[in-house]
């Protein structure tokens, strides 16, 4: 196959426990508990994985189960067998038809500097020229 080196793939029968991190692709059709730390690659859960973990990953594709928080750089994909409980932040998502996912979604924006605390009041629009000030008397 080609491109199979950078690829990894946990079997059906495989169950790991702890802290599962690399510089490669990973396929899990088995069991992971624990944390999955794949910053500048890609998971696969396959329809019979099992995984009750924190991911971190650029993208992940979910078709078995995950219990746990999804922290996408680039993509999360629920396929329709998917069932992922907890929380996904990520740049993009899918969600086909009969998957099932609960928790919070945050979509994450494009890269930018955050701005400093007083720049956003001098970002923000100044009052129409003709608004009066509120007097104290107005304002009871």
């Amino acid at each position: 196959m080609a491109g199979s080196e950078n690829f990894a793939h946990i079997g059906r029968s495989v169950f790991i426990r702890g802290e599962l991190s690399g510089s490669e692709d990973i396929y899990v059709d088995g069991q992971v508990e624990g944390n999955i730390q794949l910053s500048g690659n890609s998971l696969t859960v396959g329809p019979n994985g099992r995984i009750r973990a924190n991911i971190t990953a650029k993208n992940v594709m979910v078709s078995g189960s995950v219990e746990g928080n999804i922290e996408a750089g680039e993509r999360t994909d629920m396929r329709k067998s998917a069932v992922v409980k907890g929380d996904v932040r990520t740049r993009r998502i899918a969600i086909e038809e009969g998957a099932y996912f609960t928790g919070k979604l945050e979509i994450l924006g494009e890269s930018k500097v955050q701005p400093a605390p007083g720049a956003v009041a001098v970002a923000a629009s100044p009052a129409p020229s003709h608004a009066k000030p509120l007097t104290s008397e107005q304002s009871k």
